[in-house]
Order: C-alpha cells, then structure tokens, then sequence
C-alpha cells in the first residue's frame, strides 16, 4: 500500500467531545485513514494520505489553535483499520449521547421555566448544542460533503439564535422587574442531573471496550457537565443567601458563552 504520513498536532481549545466530532467531520472530506484523539493532552494524531499543508488548513479554521508537533512516514499496512466497525460503533455512541443531551434538555427547560431560574435554562440550551453536534455527525456519517455543510450551517444558524435569545433574557431580567429563582427546584434538579452524570461517568471509567478513545472522550464531555451542575448548585445557594438573582444571571450567561463559542465552531464546518 506504500508509505503514508503519521502527523502529530497540538489542539490547546480541543477540551470535550464536541471538538473532537467537529473535527472529525471537517477532516472527513481529506484523505485520512485513521484518527487518534486525547482529549487530556489536547493532542491529535492524524494518519494521512492527504498533503500537510491542506490538514493543517482544515484544522487551523476550526479556531481551536492547532499546532504541528511532527510529521513523518510510516507504513500503510502497519495499519490496523476496520472502517466499517469504526463507523459503526461511533454511530451507536452518538446515538446513547444523542438521547441523553435531549433528555437533560427537556428536564432542565421545564424546570428552569417552572423554577424561574435562567441558570437551568441556559445549561438546558447547553444540553441541546451539544445534541446538535452529535446530531451532525450522525447526519455526516456515510453523508455526501454538500450534504454535511448543509446541515451544519443550519445547527450553526439555530444554536447561534438560542445563545442570542439568552443573553437577550439576560439582559431583561437584568434590567427588569424584581424576582428571585426558586432555589430549592434548582438544587434539586442540578443535584439529579449531577447523580445521573456521576453515575455515568463511573460507568465509563469501567468500561474496557475497544471504543476506548470514543469512552475517554464522553467521560470528559461528563466531567464537564458535572462542573456546570456544580455551578448551578453554587448559584442557587448564592440566590438563597443573598436573596439576589444576579448569581442565577452570572452562571447562566457563562453557559451562553459556551453555546455561542460552540455555535461559531459549527458554522466553520459549513465554509
């Protein structure tokens, strides 16, 4: 099969699972054989028959600071590569994720609106920008290039409309009349959203499956959403002792931030 090139890459804003779906679908239409993520190291390495210059370009659009670490040759047929079984378990963990982003979406919206808390709200549109990553990549997945641009730039378009929606409610809160979250509600449905994503992470760090890298990757995605649980807890406690809404309003335009930084890397995929 001939020699290939073996390209290392350092990707400091790669932090979760929802980077590294969205680059694996803007490398998709190159010519790659294999992807190796680590998502702890922020790193990458790419095995390729596509020319250096045009990886990096695909990677540096992305925004997340790649970096070329090495590059060198290597054997083609020290390869072990089983395309179809790759695509078919990605498929099956997309699809688990894909369920459980909906499902603390629909949770945390009715409780947010029912709690009055802008907080729950916010992580709730959390939930569902990521849905819509992991959404894509199914979409992408034995899809035609046309076809994955188009769909992203509708994701892209939809997601940046939510986190302007937020940071509108934001301001009218803000600036409106008096009212204070329920605190009790936001406890309770961060500290269930917490156990649920403890109890999955537990899970993960158990698993030995071959999807080893696919399993690394959701315990950091789940790592991460503890931390913003954490927060939403944090700033229920703060509404409560200070008898303010402004720490609901705090925690939950930091999570808008995210949903706008995560919708400008969608719409770089559409390009």
């Amino acid at each position: 099969m001939g020699n290939i090139s073996r390209s290392h890459f350092g990707i400091p804003k790669m932090d979760c699972p929802s980077e590294e779906n969205l680059i694996r679908l803007k490398l998709a239409e190159l010519a790659i054989l294999r992807l190796e993520f680590d998502l702890d190291k922020r790193e990458l390495v790419v095995f390729h028959s596509e020319t250096l210059p045009s990886l990096k370009f695909a990677l540096s659009s992305l925004g997340f600071g790649a970096k070329l670490l090495s590059s060198e040759s290597v054997e083609a047929n020290s390869l072990s590569l089983d395309v179809s079984k790759s695509e078919a378990s990605q498929k099956k963990l997309l699809i688990v994720v894909l369920i459980i982003n909906f499902a603390f979406f629909f949770i945390e919206l009715f409780s947010g609106l029912f709690s009055a808390s802008l907080g729950l709200i916010a992580d709730s549109l959390d939930m569902l920008a990521d849905a819509m990553v992991y959404g894509i990549s199914l979409a992408a997945i034995g899809a035609t290039i046309s076809r994955k641009k188009s769909v992203a730039k509708i994701a892209g378009i939809l997601q940046i409309t939510l986190a302007i929606m937020g940071f509108s409610e934001v301001l009218r809160r803000f600036f409106g009349t008096e009212y204070l979250p329920e605190f009790r509600t936001m406890i309770i449905v961060s500290l269930f959203a917490l156990a649920a994503n403890t109890a999955s992470l537990l899970l993960l760090s158990r698993s030995k499956g071959k999807n080893e890298i696919h399993m690394r990757a959701s315990m950091i995605f789940t790592s991460n959403d503890i931390i913003i649980n954490i927060g939403v807890i944090f700033a229920a406690i703060l509404v409560q002792f200070f008898q303010s809404p402004l720490p609901d309003l705090f925690i939950g335009l930091l999570v808008f931030i995210i949903v706008l930084r995560g919708a400008k890397s969608i719409l770089s995929l559409s390009k």
